[in-house]
């Protein structure tokens, strides 16, 4: 079979959309070689990240050869180009697809990663809120079939563009598969993770208050992994006005083999965010064997499944106590180290995602 994915985000986005479009074309290389995949993108951005998928055998890299180019040839050009490669199915990784698709005679997979602007609207311009309303829209009206990356995500999927509901599938977000090897944990000083963007939908500022509230003997580092801006800015003020800077450490770039390390070695994951399409720190903690506090709202309690401790995001209180809980309950923190990450090994893992996602293909090119 040969599939068609739009591979902008791969070859140009270093964080989330361009992490998960990389996985997805890992794992199903990986498990599915005998299948051709064709990665449409306008341009390449040449570095050791993205190398690898131009050498990578069963891969084929596409980019516009005629006078139309960038954004306007992944609207309007590409369909043209994936018909002349003869694609079996094309599969749009992030949130949109091209405009002229749907009359082209090619089975069509959209991923829907979250409508944070709709849940969080305070966090987007006004305009841009609109722009992708329209894509997401156009998106799931158009596609045959649309993959959402939780439950929570499916049922905003439903809730917001009236989609039938056979339509929608749910297969987890891939993890870097770096995360299903276990690395030895090291000595060292003991410490609480934070692993995200720091803006109040991911809510930092809670973690900071429900580490206030600890009893001072429990009060270990929190090294917070992550950019931010305005609100991030917020944060610190409140760490400096209540004489807490001994508390948090900074660190200004971390890498995937870093942050393996800094997950195994780490005591406790705090992560009560109000809102996720699916919550991938969670998982990447889970399988390097760190108990988890996160939130029990949104695609939270899928990431971290039964064996993470869920609180109230609202909550330093309820936070506080989760994390409390989790440091100082000997049995209980056993049984979120290594439940947790059977859990996550089963739940997650690449060949189970990749069947699941090979599944939506198949099924539509019968």
């Amino acid at each position: 079979m040969r599939i068609g994915f739009d591979a902008k985000r791969l070859f140009n986005n270093f964080t989330g959309l361009g992490n998960h479009s990389r996985t997805t074309i890992d794992i199903l290389t990986e498990n599915f070689p005998e299948h051709e995949y064709y990665l449409y993108t306008p341009k390449v951005r040449l570095n050791d990240i993205t190398q690898p998928y131009l050498e990578r055998k069963g891969c084929h890299t596409i980019q516009p050869h005629g006078i139309v180019r960038g954004s306007a040839w992944r609207t309007f050009g590409l369909v043209n180009d994936m018909k002349r490669d003869g694609i079996q199915i094309f599969h749009g990784l992030s949130n949109e697809m091209p405009t002229n698709l749907f009359h082209s005679g090619i089975p069509s997979v959209v991923t829907i990663h979250d409508v944070a602007f709709k849940t969080f609207p305070d966090m987007y311009h006004w305009h841009d809120r609109q722009i992708y309303d329209k894509k997401w829209q156009y998106a799931c009206n158009h596609a045959d079939r649309i993959i959402a990356i939780s439950e929570c995500t499916k049922q905003d999927v439903l809730k917001y563009y009236n989609v039938p509901d056979h339509k929608v599938t749910v297969v987890y977000q891939p993890v870097n598969p770096r995360y299903y090897t276990p690395i030895e944990k090291t000595a060292s000083k003991p410490y609480m993770l934070y692993v995200g963007s720091i803006n109040s939908r991911k809510n930092l500022l809670s973690v900071v208050k429900a580490m206030e509230l600890m009893p001072k003997d429990l009060q270990i580092p929190l090294i917070v992994v992550g950019g931010g801006g305005s609100y991030k800015n917020e944060v610190k003020q409140y760490i400096a006005e209540h004489n807490m800077e001994h508390l948090f450490q900074w660190p200004d770039m971390v890498f995937n083999g870093e942050l393996q390390q800094l997950y195994t070695n780490a005591q406790l994951f705090v992560y009560p965010s109000f809102y996720e399409g699916f919550g991938l720190p969670v998982v990447e903690a889970q399988l390097c064997g760190c108990p988890v506090v996160t939130s029990n709202v949104s695609s939270l309690p899928e990431a971290g499944g039964p064996f993470s401790l869920k609180a109230n995001p609202n909550s330093p209180e309820d936070i506080c106590q989760m994390m409390i809980k989790a440091l100082t309950d000997t049995a209980k923190r056993e049984e979120m180290i290594n439940c947790g990450r059977d859990y996550a090994m089963k739940t997650f893992h690449p060949t189970v995602l990749a069947h699941q996602l090979m599944d939506v293909y198949a099924k539509l090119a019968e």
